[in-house]
């Protein structure tokens, strides 16, 4: 693959992640009644939804900026403990396929983008 179709590749899949985390966030962050019998069915506490929201906000911060290549795997693995956790959630509770999903979704693209990411994104060994 080449270099110009990986940096492409790369801020689809990365600007996609962003969108989804951010569009869920805001939804986790105004606890609309669906989110907050969701988060309770799953048996975590309302305040997660804070948490998270605000968790998946910084880390998108993270992920687009340029430089603080360390923060930015610390965010990537943020949203991969996150979504994985969303998952095995929804699959140890009995949830259909379409509500486990949209989490499925986000962890593959997290995979997806922090693969591609360049060099200039990656933090260099000793």
């Amino acid at each position: 693959m080449s270099e110009k179709t990986k940096k492409i590749l790369y801020w689809f899949f990365t600007l996609w992640l962003s969108l989804g985390m951010v569009s869920t966030a805001i939804v986790q962050l105004l606890k609309l009644p669906e989110e907050v019998e969701k988060i309770n069915q799953l048996g975590y506490p309302t305040y997660f939804l804070t948490m998270l929201g605000v968790w998946k906000l910084l880390g998108v911060v993270a992920v687009l900026a340029p430089k603080f290549v360390l923060l930015k795997e610390w965010a990537y693995a943020g949203f991969f403990f996150a979504m994985s956790g969303a998952a095995i959630s929804h699959i140890s509770c009995g949830h259909p396929i379409p509500e486990i999903l949209p989490s499925v979704l986000l962890l593959s693209l997290t995979v997806i983008s922090w693969y591609l990411r360049p060099e200039n994104r990656k933090v260099k060994g000793k």
